[in-house]
C-alpha cells in the first residue's frame, strides 16, 4: 500500500517561538506542543503534570444527581443490582469496575454479560428475563443501552429500574430509563463528550463518592480498569481521558491488578508499561474470551484475587486468544481471496464481504485487516440461520455510523461509534446492503479519504539524535517527547521525518515480513538501528546503496541491560 507522507504544518510560528524560549525547548518540540493546543506556561504545565483537580465535576453530567440519588438508595434498601456490560473490553472492564465496587458496599448483586452469539451486543431480552427471575430492582447498564428502547420498556413492565452508562451515538429517540449518563445525549452539558463507557461508570462512581463525602483518592484503584478500556477503545486521550490514563498507568505499573500482572508476565512484559502494552498485550485477550468463548471469563480475570487461581484465568485467556489468532489469520485470507476474485471490488469504494462458514467472534478485526489491504470502509458479516451478524471499520475521516444509518431500512440492528459499528441483516437484504451502501460511500467519501496517510510531525536532522549526556544513551528530544504520554488519539507518539540515511549493509529481514534496519547518518557518522513492521518487502530499495528518506517514531531498545535508541519506522522511499 502506498502512503502519503503529510507534515502538519506550522501555522503559527510566532507562538512556537514564544512556547520555545518560555519552556527553554526546541522549536520543533515547541511545535508538537502548539499542535497539540498547548500555547502557553500554564497549559503545558498542565500537560506535562496532570493532575486529579483536572477531572470535570461528574454533577455537570445530564441525570448524575437522579442516578447517584437511585443508586444510594438501592444500597440503603439492599435492592439487588444487576451490573450488565457488553463483551468487549469496554465492556467487561466497566462490569469489574462496577463489580469491585459494590463489593465494598453491598453483597447483593450480579453481573451479567449478553453471549455474543446467543443474544448479540446491547442489553438482550434474556438479560432482562435473568433480572426478573433474580428480583433485581435496579439495573447497571454499562457500554450500552443508549438504544435499548424495547429491552428498557421490558424492565420497567418488570419494575426494575435501568440507569444506563454509556457513550454510544443515541439515535432519534432515547430509552425511557432511569437515567442516561451519555455526554453525546444533545442536551447533555458534560463538558467533554469522548469519556469510554468504562469510563462514564466511573463518573458514576465519582459521583457517588461525592455524595458520600470521600476523596477522589479514595477511588483511585479503579483507574487501572479505566485506562484499559481507554486504550482498547480508541478514544481520544485528551482532556479528562488523559488524566485518567496518566493516574491508571501509574497504579499499574506500582501495583498492577492480579489478573493484568499475570497476563503481563505469561507474556513476557514486566518493564514500564505504557497505553501501547494494555492495547497490544491486554485488550486482545480481555476480548477474546467473549469473541471464542464468555466474556465473563475475562471479567472474573479481572476479579480474581487469588495467585493460583489468576494464574489459571491468565492461561485459558491465553489459550482463547491463540484460538482466536488462528481463526484470524483463516477468515483474512478468505475474505482477501473472495475481494480478489469478484469484479465488483475492483472499483468499489467500499468493501462488504460475507461467510457462513465465518466465525462471528472475529469478524471485527478481519474487517481492520482488511483495511490494511484495501484501503476503504470494510463490513465483514458471519452468516448463522437467517440473519448476517458483523462489524464494520471505516478510514480516517469517514463516518461508517452515518452511513449504516442510511441504510438502517435494509438492518435490524446497527450501532456504534464513527469508525467502528455493529450491525446485523437479513440474509435476503446482503446483495441490496452491499449496493446500497456502496452506493452511499461512493456519494459521501472523498478522494483523500480514499488515500492512506502518515501524518508526519516535524522533520528533524540526525544531529538532533545524537544524545546529549555523556551517561546517557537517549537524545533530548526523545526524552522529551516521552513526556508527551500516555500517547493515544489526538495525541499520538510523534512520527519524524529524518533525511539521508544509508544502509549500513546490515539490514535484514527477521520475521515474517519485519525489517530490521542498520543505518549510518553521514552528516554524523552515527549508527541507528531500527524496525519496520511489515516493511520487509522493501528491502530492495534499502539495500540499493542510495539515500532515504524514512518517517519514524523514536522509541527505546532494551537489550542485554543496555539501552540504545531505535527507530520504529513506518515507512521509506530513496531521497529527493
Amino acid at each position: 500500500m502506498k502512503y502519503i507522507w503529510q507534515e502538519t504544518p506550522a501555522e503559527d510560528n510566532e507562538t512556537i517561538e514564544k512556547l520555545a524560549e518560555s519552556l527553554q525547548v526546541s522549536k520543533v518540540v515547541s511545535k508538537l506542543l502548539v499542535d497539540r493546543g498547548i500555547k502557553d506556561f500554564e497549559s503545558a504545565k498542565a500537560f506535562f503534570r496532570p493532575d486529579l483537580s483536572q477531572l470535570h465535576d461528574p454533577f455537570l453530567m445530564e441525570d448524575m444527581e437522579k442516578a447517584v440519588n437511585r443508586l444510594s438508595d438501592a444500597l440503603s434498601k439492599d435492592e439487588k443490582i444487576m451490573v450488565y456490560g457488553d463483551y468487549d473490553v469496554d465492556g467487561s472492564s466497566s462490569v469489574a469496575l462496577m463489580v469491585l465496587f459494590l463489593r465494598k458496599l453491598t453483597s447483593n448483586y450480579i453481573f451479567y454479560q449478553p453471549d455474543r452469539y446467543d443474544e448479540g451486543y446491547g442489553i438482550s431480552e434474556a438479560g432482562i428475563e435473568k433480572a426478573k427471575s433474580e428480583n433485581v430492582k435496579l439495573i447497571i447498564a454499562l457500554d450500552c443501552g443508549t438504544k435499548a428502547i424495547e429491552k428498557i420498556a421490558l424492565a420497567n413492565q418488570y419494575q426494575i429500574d435501568v440507569i444506563v452508562c454509556d457513550h454510544h451515538t443515541p439515535g432519534a429517540a432515547l430509552p425511557n430509563a432511569f437515567a442516561i449518563l451519555n455526554p453525546k445525549k444533545e442536551t447533555c452539558p458534560y463538558p467533554f463528550k469522548e469519556l469510554c463507557g468504562c469510563g462514564i461508570g466511573f463518573k458514576l462512581i465519582q459521583g457517588f463518592a461525592i455524595h458520600q463525602g470521600w476523596k477522589t483518592e479514595d477511588i483511585l484503584e479503579y483507574l487501572d480498569l479505566v485506562t484499559l478500556a481507554i486504550g482498547a477503545d480508541i478514544v481520544p486521550i485528551v482532556d479528562e481521558n488523559r488524566v485518567l490514563a496518566y493516574f491508571g498507568l501509574q497504579q499499574i505499573n506500582e501495583n498492577a491488578r492480579l489478573g493484568i500482572k499475570k497476563l503481563l508476565e505469561t507474556n513476557n512484559k514486566k518493564s514500564s508499561i505504557t497505553i501501547s502494552d494494555l492495547v497490544f498485550i491486554i485488550a486482545p485477550r480481555v476480548n477474546a474470551a467473549g469473541r471464542i468463548s464468555h466474556a465473563n471469563a475475562a471479567v472474573e480475570m479481572l476479579l480474581v484475587e487469588d495467585e493460583l487461581e489468576a494464574q489459571e484465568w491468565c492461561n485459558k485467556i491465553n489459550n482463547f486468544n491463540n484460538e482466536r489468532k488462528d481463526l484470524d489469520k483463516d477468515i483474512t485470507s478468505d475474505a482477501l481471496q473472495i475481494i480478489q476474485n469478484d469484479d465488483f471490488y475492483v472499483d468499489s469504494n467500499s468493501t462488504v464481504v460475507w461467510n457462513a462458514s465465518w466465525h462471528k467472534g472475529v469478524v471485527g478485526i478481519v474487517a481492520s485487516r482488511i483495511i490494511e489491504n484495501y484501503y476503504k470502509p470494510t463490513i465483514v458479516l458471519a452468516i448463522s440461520g437467517d440473519e448476517a451478524t458483523g462489524s464494520a471499520r471505516s478510514v480516517k475521516g469517514f463516518d461508517v455510523h452515518e452511513a449504516l444509518e442510511k441504510c438502517s431500512d435494509l438492518l435490524t440492528k446497527f450501532g456504534g461509534h464513527k469508525y467502528a459499528a455493529g450491525l446485523s441483516l437479513k440474509i435476503e437484504n446482503l446483495i441490496p446492503f452491499r449496493d446500497k451502501f456502496e452506493s452511499i460511500v461512493k456519494e459521501t467519501i472523498t478522494k483523500e479519504q480514499l488515500q492512506p496517510k502518515i501524518m508526519v510531525d516535524a522533520t528533524i536532522s540526525t544531529e538532533e539524535l545524537i544524545p546529549d549526556l555523556p551517561n546517557n544513551p537517549l537524545p533530548k528530544i526523545y526524552r522529551i517527547c516521552e513526556q508527551f504520554g500516555p500517547f493515544g488519539p489526538k495525541n499520538m507518539r510523534p512520527i519524524f521525518r529524518i533525511n539521508g540515511l544509508l544502509d549500513t549493509g546490515y539490514s535484514r529481514i527477521v520475521g515474517e515480513n519485519h525489517l530490521k534496519f542498520s543505518l549510518k547518518c553521514p552528516a554524523t557518522h552515527m549508527t541507528i538501528n531500527g524496525i519496520g513492521f511489515k516493511l520487509g518487502h522493501k528491502i530492495d530499495l534499502l539495500k540499493s546503496e542510495k539515500p532515504v528518506d524514512l518517517v519514524a517514531n523514536l522509541e527505546v531498545n532494551e537489550y542485554m541491560g543496555n539501552i540504545s535508541l531505535q527507530l520504529n519506522v513506518k515507512d521509506f522511499e530513496y531521497s529527493n
